[in-house]
């Protein structure tokens, strides 16, 4: 708490914009704010003391009404195949998880958005767990500050993390603005300095906010569509009953319309033994993607407790691809990382205090965006 008895403002919740704007209602110069910035997010600077080209008297001034304040690591587990798992502590003693995988030329982290989630997936371990609340910038920042300081402890040029995708715990468009200030934040050069091309937003399919992200931040998209038709995408996402295939493929659309950066649109689709895995499933997905430009990405189920789906076999995986493949469109399998840590895709699960039901806090949050 500052002298004045207000609460802190942390300063990893500012994107480049709000710090200048935070700094000139000190009467600071704007240059004060890309120096923060740089100290915060290249330095990986967790204490005003160290930002030894900023004067004592302007230290000692923001001391007073800022702070600098991370999730608390409780666990740091690394798998058998490198994949990397930090379950991280918030101050209401929520936990999110965060992912690391390694690949040969590159580095992706999965970022979580939400304390949990409001959606209800029913092949996802995250939905299970009910939801509590968005994630501020600082938490959501805070995954990838706390990534590179852990796996990257020289700060050497060549940094481990080269690829983000906010596809960890939450559906990243119901907390609009956290999510798009975390992201600025992971492109802009004085802090994170990724490509547009390798941040990567995934949905499953929130129409209203899809549309303002395609005018506020250039990023990639992935869609979690896992259905080719609206009666069985109602079954496993049912926020498709609101916002049916025909609507968000258009939504698609307008999203890649006009943007030279955004080649193509990742739709995810997890392979579940006998219910979207057959072959008129294949032929149907090739029909409802037909004239939009999609990478295809197959995701092996990864299996969490009490689940009632079952992985499909590697033969009708590989079935599924050749039928795509065949009609020529762009696809591939994702190698399952991580899952004897419980790190694979659609384990997370976190330690959630679920604090309602979930079409109350999807409505509110969807009132939020619009």
């Amino acid at each position: 708490m500052s002298q004045a008895g207000t609460k802190k403002i942390n300063l990893l919740d500012l994107s480049s914009d709000k710090m200048k704007e935070f700094l000139l209602q000190r009467g600071e110069k704007p240059f004060r704010a890309t120096q923060l910035i740089k100290w915060l997010h290249q330095h990986l600077a967790d204490d005003l003391d160290q930002m030894t080209n900023i004067s004592k008297s302007m230290r000692a001034d923001l001391a007073e009404i800022a702070e600098i304040k991370l999730p608390e690591v409780v666990l740091d587990k690394a798998s058998a195949d490198g994949t990397h798992k930090w379950v991280l502590r918030l101050a209401d003693g929520n936990c999110i998880e965060t992912v690391y995988i390694p690949e040969a030329e590159r580095g992706t982290l999965c970022v979580s958005s939400q304390v949990g989630c409001a959606l209800d997936c029913t092949f996802c371990s995250t939905a299970r767990q009910g939801f509590s609340r968005n994630l501020t910038v600082s938490e959501i920042i805070g995954q990838l500050w706390i990534a590179r300081k852990s796996l990257q402890p020289d700060h050497t040029a060549n940094r481990a993390v080269t690829n983000v995708v906010m596809m960890g715990m939450g559906e990243p468009l119901l907390n609009f603005e956290n999510v798009v200030d975390a992201m600025s934040l992971m492109l802009d050069d004085n802090a994170y300095g990724l490509s547009k091309r390798r941040v990567t937003l995934s949905t499953s399919g929130v129409i209203p906010a899809l549309d303002r992200l395609r005018d506020r931040i250039d990023v990639s998209l992935a869609v979690s569509l896992h259905a080719p038709n609206d009666a069985l995408r109602d079954q496993l996402v049912p926020v498709n009953k609101k916002y049916p295939i025909k609507e968000l493929l258009a939504a698609c659309h307008r999203f890649l319309d006009g943007k030279a950066a955004r080649e193509h649109i990742t739709m995810e689709y997890v392979m579940l033994d006998g219910v979207n895995d057959k072959d008129e499933h294949a032929h149907e997905l090739v029909h409802t993607l037909k004239g939009l430009s999609v990478k295809v990405n197959l995701i092996p189920f990864n299996p969490f407790p009490d689940t009632r789906y079952k992985r499909s076999s590697n033969n009708r995986i590989h079935k599924f691809y050749e039928i795509l493949s065949n009609a020529g469109m762009v696809v591939m399998t994702r190698k399952t990382r991580g899952d004897d840590i419980d790190a694979a895709c659609g384990q997370l699960a976190g330690e959630v205090k679920d604090r309602s039901r979930r079409t109350i806090h999807f409505a509110k949050l969807e009132q939020e965006i619009n």
